[in-house]
């Protein structure tokens, strides 16, 4: 049995392509683990493999933790996070999670653009 459906592929490669500022687009499971996509070639990563699992880890721990809530306040379509140097981006599909970043987006309209490609596949 497959870890992901074959929707992920498509969901990575049209998001990738769809601004030139995104550098990392990937589907992380319930584990914790990258199952999909990756950083885009040729962009320097800004941090190791060791702390790219740490860093998909804590966001799936984020994401459980905003789930307490979801009685009270509704689903989380999406939660983002502008850094100094990125925007990181994350959304739930099914029991997985599209984790985007990209370079800072000062007027926040990737995260809209990304959801509309997301709704066409779910």
């Amino acid at each position: 049995m497959t870890d992901k459906p074959a929707n992920y592929s498509a969901i990575c490669d049209q998001i990738m392509k769809m601004d030139p500022k995104i550098r990392f687009v990937g589907i992380i499971n319930n584990k914790g683990r990258l199952v999909e996509g990756g950083m885009k070639e040729g962009v320097p990563t800004l941090s190791s493999p060791k702390e790219d699992e740490m860093i998909f880890m804590e966001l799936l721990l984020r994401i459980k933790m905003r789930q307490e809530f979801d009685a009270q306040l509704g689903k989380v379509k999406f939660a983002l996070a502008l850094r100094e140097k990125i925007l990181e981006m994350s959304f739930q599909i099914d029991n997985h999670v599209l984790f985007v970043v990209s370079e800072p987006d000062e007027g926040l309209t990737l995260p809209k653009k990304i959801s509309q490609i997301i709704s066409g596949y779910v």
